[in-house]
């Protein structure tokens, strides 16, 4: 079924993504949504606070809690874990946010029942936590000479500060990963992985009231704990800053931008219509490519966004190139002639349809995957969304206007308070 068509899009499609929502008896939520004929049984287990725990000197420890829970338990080993798993074509991961794991379909109860397992038991053997923590450390150890990877966290220090986890890597660094043991790992867990702070998202075909009532013998022993009390954070003022990473290669990784908006921001819609207008819709129309990419040549990867990074804190407005040392502040002048512009001059409304066209259609795309749909059910509860919020939003991309748009990016666009991140060879900006 679809909505009629508005001006300057194709039929809006309606998606739709019902869930019932029930709490266990361990105080967990847990949110279902059946898919009929769905072969797949995704299963995402969400676990709040995340790398917002992490002690100072340890940063990364939350992540490595759920990346690797999956290395036994008090009672099966991870070749246990996989014995069960395997044949029915599932299996489990983790990172700083929690759980999650996949499976044919008809075998879910057995995914929640391990699931639940590694909640309460994850005992991260010393012997296979330490083979993966010296996998970490040599990522960590590659990245810190990457100057594309510390021209990222780079950026995030300036727009987040040194002391908030938003202004660093989740898996934190080769100094704090070298200080962090098996023992942190399971205190962790035993401190924050609790039924209070927990969100299961379950999406297949299957039925939800049995779903409950396997979920509540799978976490059963889930301890119910204290909910999660989030302190609102404050962030480095609105003004220009400077930093760079400078290593000799043949290319500089250039960052601008600012803080950016909440996913609650009333202006999340005309928004991310903007980006798709301004630096993220197909290469053939998005105006940063078209500009620094096709009419100038000054790299192939180029890209600028607001919207994509808005969660319940404040994501941020980054605009992105990998350029040639002598092109970079041209580069620069572009990136803010263009912000300017969109503030300054309403969108033509065909330019404004092709994006508006594109993001609908590749919006309703992305939710094809179960384990897309069983996120997007955690969202949903994090920032509590209505229950038809995900059937209405494509047709609230469609009915932006040129107005809506100039309106947003006066608002939400500073260029005269831009931060700039560089990675590479020296560059003296202009």
């Amino acid at each position: 079924m679809t909505l009629p068509a508005i001006q300057g899009t194709r039929s809006v499609p309606k998606i739709a993504v019902p869930r019932e929502r029930f709490e266990l008896s361990c105080g967990a939520t847990l949110l279902v949504h059946r898919r009929e004929g769905a072969p797949v049984t995704a299963v995402r287990i969400h676990i709040r606070g995340g790398p917002g725990l992490d002690p100072v000197g340890k940063e990364g420890l939350a992540y490595m809690a759920g990346a690797f829970a999956d290395q036994g338990t008090e009672s099966k080993s991870d070749e246990d874990i996989a014995m069960l798993l395997e044949p029915e074509g599932g299996a489990i991961q983790g990172d700083a946010m929690g759980l999650s794991g996949a499976v044919a379909g008809s075998s879910w109860g057995l995914l929640l029942d391990v699931l639940g397992e590694v909640m309460v038991s994850a005992n991260y053997p010393g012997a296979r936590v330490a083979t993966h923590l010296d996998r970490l450390k040599t990522r960590l150890s590659v990245e810190a000479e990457d100057p594309r990877a510390q021209g990222s966290i780079l950026f995030k220090k300036l727009i987040y500060g040194d002391s908030h986890f938003l202004g660093r890597s989740a898996y934190g660094s080769l100094e704090s990963a070298s200080k962090i043991t098996p023992a942190d790992m399971r205190a962790h867990r035993e401190a924050y992985w609790c039924g209070k702070r927990t969100v299961i998202a379950v999406v297949g075909d299957v039925d939800p009231s049995a779903v409950r009532d396997h979920a509540e013998k799978s976490f059963a022993a889930l301890p119910a704990g204290t909910p999660h009390e989030r302190v609102e954070p404050t962030f480095p003022p609105l003004e220009p800053r400077r930093a760079s990473f400078e290593r000799e290669r043949n290319q500089v990784h250039v960052s601008l931008g600012h803080l950016g908006i909440k996913r609650s921001s009333a202006d999340y819609v005309p928004l991310a219509v903007m980006d798709h207008v301004l630096g993220t819709g197909p290469g053939f129309t998005n105006r940063i490519t078209q500009k620094l990419r096709d009419q100038m040549g000054l790299a192939y990867t180029v890209h600028a966004d607001i919207h994509g990074s808005a969660g319940l804190l404040p994501g941020m407005f980054r605009a992105y190139i990998g350029t040639s040392p002598e092109h970079v502040n041209t580069a620069i002048d572009g990136f803010l002639t263009e912000m300017n512009a969109i503030r300054d001059e309403a969108v033509p409304e065909d330019e404004l349809g092709v994006a508006k066209s594109y993001l609908v259609g590749s919006f309703s795309m992305g939710f094809e995957r179960a384990s897309r749909r069983a996120s997007y059910l955690i969202s949903a509860e994090l920032h509590g969304f209505p229950a038809d919020h995900l059937e209405r939003l494509p047709a609230e991309f469609a009915a932006v206007t040129p107005e809506d748009v100039q309106r947003a990016a006066r608002a939400h666009l500073r260029p005269e308070a831009c931060s700039i991140a560089l990675s590479g060879p020296p560059v003296k900006l202009s």
